[in-house]
């Protein structure tokens, strides 16, 4: 699966982006359909506590899986985004294997 990293407002580190692509490659184990990943990472002004944003989109063929969480950390946001995108990519599954 090809995974796309965007950062806004600063630099990822390269330890973040190993840490998204091995939290976001578990979903492609699991959605054998998933095409793509585009991951957004966010940082939200003013500088407060909760200000880390993530957004995971993955794209599969007849619809897409769409996660978005804010955090104080994004490895806390990634986390929360890669279990709600297993809970939909289980749907997912569900929902086309009935086909």
């Amino acid at each position: 699966m090809n995974i796309r990293i965007q950062s806004v407002h600063f630099d990822a580190t390269e330890k973040l982006q190993a840490f998204i692509e091995k939290k976001v490659g578990k979903i492609a184990k699991s959605c054998d359909q998933a095409a793509s990943a585009e991951v957004v990472l966010k940082l939200v002004k003013p500088e407060t506590a909760m200000n880390k944003e993530v957004q995971i989109r993955i794209s599969a063929p007849g619809g897409s899986l769409h996660a978005e969480k804010t955090c104080d950390t994004f490895e806390e946001a990634i986390d929360l985004c890669v279990d709600a995108l297993q809970r939909q990519a289980e749907k997912y599954k569900e929902k086309h294997a009935a086909k």
